[in-house]
């Protein structure tokens, strides 16, 4: 059996990172049929298929999942290996993978980024936006950003910006033809705009006050997947929205939305950057980490 090369190899990473061959094509900087010819080649030296290729997926053979479990902590190390001799030059390169919901990157776009990338010009960053909760070391992110409630328990977390606050708002002219709702228990006999997360799952409105906690499954005839529609339809009368209230502020400044049950709305923790606890940091997430600390004390 011929050896295979460490190109074959990272190749082969990058496809069960991805699972598409398109991304890892963009992601190393190849065409796909080159990378296509490459992981033949790679199968062809070990004796055995690692993928299993459909015209729409792509998924790992048992073979290539014990394959990919034994080189990616080899790949891991020589990254940071990479990364030392970056640290030794006194300068972050290299590329930084960071995973985002749509909101959270529109705050570091604003905040952070244009900074970061001023200061460290020679670090590539690679930032994903993606609604669903992902394991960001299964998939190869350095670092992900979410709502601090939702990041592991075995993550280093830093806050992004401040609390945030989900608000329950309606139009006026939709409230005048609706009793106001007092209880979120009220919000089963309204038209209510039911938000559908990225795992398909529809999202059960959550209300606190004083300690007591309720969660409703409310009724609905239009469901969306974006706060700022979901914002728009309830500003255009269609029902109740449940949104985080920067998707909402236009309008209720605008007067065309006001809040309801807002004493059952009260802050949460906000956004925070998290990444393992127990891994080597790479040079450019310290560097990003620095500039977004730099940030978050400017605005306090």
């Amino acid at each position: 059996m011929a050896k295979p090369t460490f190109n074959e190899l990272a190749a082969f990473a990058a496809v069960a990172e991805h699972l598409s061959f398109r991304k890892a094509a963009d992601a190393l900087g190849v065409s796909r049929s080159a990378l296509s010819h490459t992981l033949l080649g790679l199968e062809q030296s070990v004796g055995v298929r690692l993928l299993n290729r459909t015209t729409r997926s792509v998924s790992l053979t048992e073979a290539g999942a014990q394959l990919l479990a034994g080189i990616r902590p080899v790949l891991l190390d020589l990254d940071a290996a990479l990364d030392r001799l970056a640290e030794a030059r006194g300068a972050p390169a290299g590329k930084l993978r960071i995973n985002a919901n749509k909101s959270a990157t529109r705050l570091l776009l604003g905040r952070v980024v244009p900074r970061f990338l001023a200061k460290f010009p020679a670090v590539e960053l690679d930032l994903v936006s993606d609604g669903r909760l992902i394991d960001i070391v299964e998939t190869g992110f350095d670092a992900g950003v979410r709502l601090a409630e939702d990041v592991p328990q075995d993550m280093v977390a830093v806050r992004l910006g401040g609390d945030v606050r989900f608000v329950a708002v309606a139009s006026p002219a939709y409230l005048a033809q609706q009793p106001v709702p007092n209880t979120p228990d009220d919000l089963r006999a309204h038209r209510c705009i039911r938000h559908r997360l990225p795992s398909g799952k529809l999202y059960r409105w959550e209300f606190s006050k004083h300690g007591e906690e309720m969660t409703v499954d409310v009724p609905g005839a239009l469901t969306l997947d974006d706060n700022d529609f979901m914002a728009h339809a309830a500003a255009d009368g269609l029902g109740i929205a449940y949104v985080p209230q920067s998707s909402a502020q236009r309008w209720l400044d605008a007067g065309q939305l006001v809040l309801v049950l807002a004493d059952w709305c009260p802050p949460i923790p906000g956004l925070a950057l998290y990444y393992p606890r127990n891994r080597h940091v790479p040079s450019a997430l310290r560097a990003f980490i620095d500039t977004l600390k730099e940030t978050n004390a400017q605005r306090d």
